[in-house]
């Protein structure tokens, strides 16, 4: 009996040891399982938290900087609007000017009855510009021409200048007319603003196609009827004081 206990006592130890073995085994390979998983996966968790971060601050990034472009875009708007404000207040000024300048120069259909004393003027210089068709643009050699008359007035005393403007008969009379004041404000603005030369100096006369000096049927004879005469005057002699000046209308000095 004893040596039967005994051999059932050894087989149930063995089946202990054997349970325990298996159990010990079957834990190791799990725990070494999930270690390995774990530090296959922790990785990859981290690079995701990472990827997370970066995401976050790039999209900050991104609002930040949308925000700054609002902000520039509307201070930029704003000095446009503010340069624009200024440019047009200046071209207001500039027409004032402009207008009122054109309102001080003498615009006559002719000096006779104008000009007090005409018959003592004398003409000393003369030159003619011409101009395009349906325009009032000088050329450079307008204003050579001009800048040639110019020269001539530091040593002339008591002078006006008599601008006349013309067209060819190309077109309504009434048109030609305001076409051909348009060439005579075109030479004065040149030589007023280039020569300091004051208004009442000037004379203006508008003829449209009144007064051609070629005829109408050949495209030569258009072009020379396309034209601004301007002629210089003078009532004082060489003998005369210098300080006189020129005789304005109504024979005001």
């Amino acid at each position: 009996m004893n040596s039967k206990n005994q051999r059932r006592m050894k087989i149930k130890s063995a089946s202990a040891v054997m349970f325990a073995s298996a159990f010990a085994f079957t834990f190791t390979v799990g725990c070494s399982t999930k270690n390995y998983v774990k530090s296959q996966t922790a990785p990859i968790i981290q690079q995701t938290n990472d990827l997370d971060t970066k995401t976050a601050a790039d999209h900050r990034n991104i609002v930040d900087t949308d925000e700054r472009a609002k902000t520039g875009i509307a201070g930029a708007q704003s000095a446009a609007d503010t340069a624009d404000q200024h440019a047009l207040a200046a071209g207001q000024s500039a027409d004032a000017a402009n207008q009122s300048a054109k309102e001080a120069y003498n615009r006559v259909d002719s000096l006779s009855g104008v000009v007090a004393n005409l018959d003592n003027y004398k003409q000393i210089s003369d030159v003619s510009v011409t101009f395009a068709f349906d325009k009032y643009v000088l050329t450079a050699s307008d204003k050579k021409q001009l800048d040639d008359l110019a020269a001539n007035l530091g040593n002339t005393r008591g002078y006006i200048l008599e601008v006349t403007g013309g067209t060819d008969s190309v077109g309504d009379a009434q048109y030609n007319y305001q076409l051909s004041q348009h060439r005579a404000d075109a030479v004065v603005n040149y030589l007023s603003s280039k020569y300091n030369i004051p208004p009442h100096k000037f004379y203006l006369i508008g003829i449209g196609k009144d007064q051609q000096v070629a005829s109408d049927s050949t495209a030569e004879g258009r072009a020379k009827n396309r034209r601004v005469d301007i002629k210089l005057m003078t009532n004082m002699s060489n003998d005369q004081p210098s300080n006189a000046s020129a005789t304005k209308p109504n024979g005001q000095m």
